[in-house]
């Protein structure tokens, strides 16, 4: 069981203006593992949680591509003062603990480091780690690491 199954279930129902039970369906897989995954958000196909998703929490108008990998105790969100949340690319590896916060754009086949903080845009197939995040390799693809 995992953590983006419920929210397929309750985006599906909150895209067919079902009003009451994507909010029941947000508030139960709060319970079970505690996570803010809002059904508000746009998550691509294949896109998955490692460890169920647990301690998972992402922004409610975030944009995940597909077939992402997200660790356990992330966090995909804003920043104070700044309007715009980020926009993850496609096959990207978010490691556990990390942190993307703000207006930050991460690339395409790009690896973010477990317990980094990223701040800044991290370009299509670089690994970034650190806190703040910096570019630490380049010329990566996901497949090479899972």
């Amino acid at each position: 069981m995992n953590v983006i199954q419920f929210y397929r279930l309750a985006n599906f129902l909150y895209r067919k203006k079902i009003p009451f039970l994507p909010r029941m369906i947000y508030n139960i897989q709060f319970l079970l593992f505690n996570s803010i995954v809002p059904y508000s958000a746009q998550i691509g196909k294949g896109t998955y949680c490692s460890y169920g998703g647990i301690g998972v929490v992402i922004h409610a108008r975030s944009v995940i591509g597909d077939y992402c990998v997200l660790g356990q105790g992330i966090t995909i969100g804003g920043r104070s003062r700044i309007e715009d949340v980020p926009v993850i690319g496609n096959k990207v590896y978010i490691a556990s603990g990390a942190r993307v916060l703000g207006n930050v754009r991460i690339g395409d086949n790009a690896i973010i480091g477990a317990n980094s903080v990223v701040i800044k845009d991290v370009p299509e197939g670089c690994v970034a780690a650190g806190v703040p995040a910096k570019i630490i390799k380049t010329g990566v693809k996901l497949e090479d690491y899972l």
